[in-house]
């Protein structure tokens, strides 16, 4: 993967827990996104946890972002997943290498869609009191550091 995708290096930090005063580098780009989105049926012959890993992308939050395309490069990534956990003795690494980058690409973990400045809230998650606290001693911490 190229590093324009933002897939290399650590995981950056959340939103709210950032200061930054300069501008993003890079404008964001925006088109109308499709009418409808097909989602294909999980297959009857995949692996349980292939058919459970595909079917908790229907309840994660990023899946909102998902168009048609992205449920069939999930549907082929659940396929070889399912390959990969039928034979484990026999798998190449290489596949366990290609699908674990394709689960990247389908931002199925929160670095992954961190490092594309995705965020998912959680509704009443949010402590304000709590994150105002961390500022002000991240604060504290940066001017006594000197």
């Amino acid at each position: 993967m190229c590093s324009a995708m933002g897939s290399r290096g650590p995981v950056p930090k959340r939103s709210d827990q950032r200061r930054r005063t300069n501008q993003d580098e890079m404008p964001i780009a925006s088109a109308p996104a499709a009418r409808k989105v097909t989602v294909p049926a999980a297959a009857r012959t995949w692996h349980p946890i292939a058919k459970r890993w595909y079917l908790s992308l229907r309840s994660s939050g990023q899946s909102q972002f998902y168009e048609s395309s992205d449920w069939m490069q999930a549907y082929v990534a659940a396929e070889v997943l399912s390959r990969l956990l039928s034979v484990p003795d026999k798998t190449p690494a290489m596949l366990f290498t290609a699908w674990s980058a394709e689960s990247a690409r389908l931002l199925v973990t929160e670095g992954d869609r961190r490092r594309l400045r995705i965020e998912l809230e959680r509704e009443g998650h949010a402590d304000k009191d709590e994150e105002a606290a961390v500022a002000i001693m991240a604060d504290y911490r940066d001017k006594h550091a000197q």
